[in-house]
C-alpha cells in the first residue's frame, strides 16, 4: 500500500509546538493510531518509523510526535516529566480528533508505552492499546539514572548522560515519576491490550511486561519480541512488531455493530460521528461507508452520494447488459462501466431543453469486452439507456420525506 508521510504540529502540555509526522495510506485509512516514542527518543527512531510503515499498510494513519523538548519539538525538556508527556499525548489525540478522526488504536514505546496506558482513558475513542518494551511503573527510570539521583535531589537538578546525550533533569521530574502509579489504570483499562516484549531486553526486565498483563483485564495478547533489544534496533525486529500488532488492532477497531436494523426491503444511513459528514450504509447484512472528501469537509473514509448514485447507475448498466447478453446469446466477456458527475451550464449542454441555470451531467464510458459484432455493440449501447435506475433518473420521481416517531 502507497505511502504518504508529511510532517505536522499541534500545541502541546505547555502551549509550545509539538513537532509531528503523519504517515497514511494512499485511500482512506481504517483507523487512525497515535505512537509515542521511548524515553528521550524521537518520532524519528528506526522503531517509530519502521512501525508506523508496517501500520500504514494495514491501512492506519500514524501520527508519530516528538515529547515536548526532544527532537523538533519546542519548550524545554528539564521542565516535562512522565504527567506532561501524558499531556501531549492526549494533545495529539486532540489533534488527531480535531483535523482529521480520533485515533482508535495508541502505540507506546518503553517510556511512551507507559504514558499510553496512563493516557487511555483520557482518549475515549481509542479501541486498542499496545506497549513494545513498557516498564509497569514510571519509577522505573529511576534506573537509568541512578548514578544522578542523589545530586538531582541533593542540587534541585543535574546534567544526565542517557544513550549518549546530555539531559538536564530537575527533581520535580523524580518527585512525579516517584508518585505516578499506573497499575490501576492499567486494571481499569476498558480496552483491547497487547504487551510486547523481549526476555532479552536489557533495559526494561520482561518482569515489567508480565505485571502490566497480569493487571489488565481481557482482551489482552502478550507477544514475545525475541531475539530483539530494547530498542528495536533490527529493522526485521520492528517489522515483525508492526505487523504483528497491525494484524491484531484491525480486529478492534472495525466499525461498531449496528443496534437498529432497517426495516426489510429499506436502505438505512446513520451517522458515525467520526467526522462531519461520516455516515454507515446498512442494507440487509451489507455495510458501506459514505462520506465526503477532505477539501469538502469530510474524512474521505467512504464514498460521497454522488459517488453512490453514479455506482448505482454503473451497477445497474453493467447488470442490465448482462442479463440482456446471456439472454440473446450475445459473446460479452465483461462489461465495465466509469461514470463523473458534474455540474455544468445549461447553456452548453445542447441536448438538453433546460436553458438557464446549472443542471446535473453523468457522462457513462462503457466498455465492452468480447468478439462483438458492430450491430451487437450498438444494441448493447441501447440497452444500456433501459436499465431501471437510469430510466428512474429520466422519470418523475417523488420523495416523500416525515419525521421518525
Amino acid at each position: 500500500m502507497a505511502l504518504s508521510s508529511r510532517p505536522v504540529a499541534f500545541p502541546g502540555a505547555f502551549g509550545t509546538t509539538l513537532a509531528a509526522r503523519l504517515d497514511a495510506p494512499a485511500g482512506a485509512p481504517l483507523a487512525c493510531a497515535v505512537f509515542a516514542h521511548c524515553f528521550t527518543c524521537s518520532k524519528e527512531s528506526k522503531a517509530a518509523a519502521t512501525i508506523s510503515t508496517a501500520l500504514v499498510e494495514r491501512g492506519f494513519a500514524v501520527l508519530r510526535f516528538d515529547f515536548t523538548g526532544l527532537g523538533g519539538s519546542e519548550g524545554d525538556f528539564a521542565n516535562t516529566n512522565f504527567s506532561s508527556n501524558v499531556d501531549d499525548l492526549v494533545a495529539a489525540a486532540d489533534f488527531l480528533r480535531r483535523e482529521h478522526r480520533a485515533p482508535a488504536l495508541l502505540v507506546g514505546h518503553s517510556l511512551g508505552g507507559t504514558a499510553v496506558l496512563a493516557a487511555a482513558a483520557r482518549i475515549p475513542e481509542a479501541l486498542a492499546v499496545a506497549t513494545l518494551g513498557s516498564p509497569f511503573e514510571p519509577a522505573h527510570v529511576l534506573g537509568l539514572i541512578k548514578e544522578s539521583v542523589g545530586e538531582i535531589d541533593k542540587e534541585g537538578h543535574a546534567r544526565v548522560g542517557i544513550a549518549g546525550r546530555d539531559f538536564r533533569i530537575k527533581k520535580q521530574f523524580l518527585d512525579d515519576i516517584r508518585t505516578r502509579k499506573i497499575g490501576a489504570a492499567v486494571a481499569q483499562l476498558g480496552k483491547a491490550l497487547m504487551v510486547m516484549h523481549s526476555p532479552r531486553d536489557t533495559i526494561v526486565d520482561i518482569d515489567n511486561a508480565s505485571k502490566i498483563f497480569l493487571a489488565a483485564k481481557h482482551p489482552k495478547s502478550f507477544v514475545s519480541l525475541d531475539p530483539a533489544d530494547h530498542l528495536l534496533l533490527r529493522r526485521e525486529d520492528a517489522r515483525y512488531a508492526g505487523e504483528l500488532l497491525g494484524a491484531w488492532a484491525s480486529r478492534y477497531v472495525a466499525p461498531p455493530p449496528v443496534t437498529a436494523a432497517p426495516r426489510p426491503g429499506a436502505v438505512l444511513v446513520r451517522e458515525t460521528r467520526e467526522g462531519k459528514f461520516t455516515n454507515q450504509v446498512f442494507v440487509g447484512s451489507h455495510v458501506i461507508r459514505a462520506d465526503e472528501p477532505v477539501a469538502a469537509g469530510g474524512l474521505d473514509t467512504g464514498l460521497s452520494p454522488y459517488d453512490l448514485l453514479c455506482a448505482s447507475l454503473g451497477a445497474c448498466t453493467s447488470m442490465t447488459l448482462r442479463m440482456y447478453a446471456d439472454l440473446k446469446g450475445i459473446p460479452l466477456e465483461r462489461v465495465s462501466v466509469e461514470l463523473k458527475h458534474e455540474k455544468i451550464h445549461a447553456a452548453d449542454c445542447a441536448e438538453c431543453e433546460t436553458r438557464e441555470g446549472r443542471i446535473d451531467r453523468i457522462e457513462r464510458l462503457i466498455t465492452l469486452e468480447g468478439r462483438l459484432e458492430p450491430q451487437q455493440r450498438a444494441r448493447l449501447l441501447e440497452i444500456a439507456d433501459k436499465c431501471p435506475v437510469h430510466r428512474t433518473l429520466h422519470s418523475e420521481v417523488v420523495i416523500a420525506s416525515r419525521l421518525a416517531d
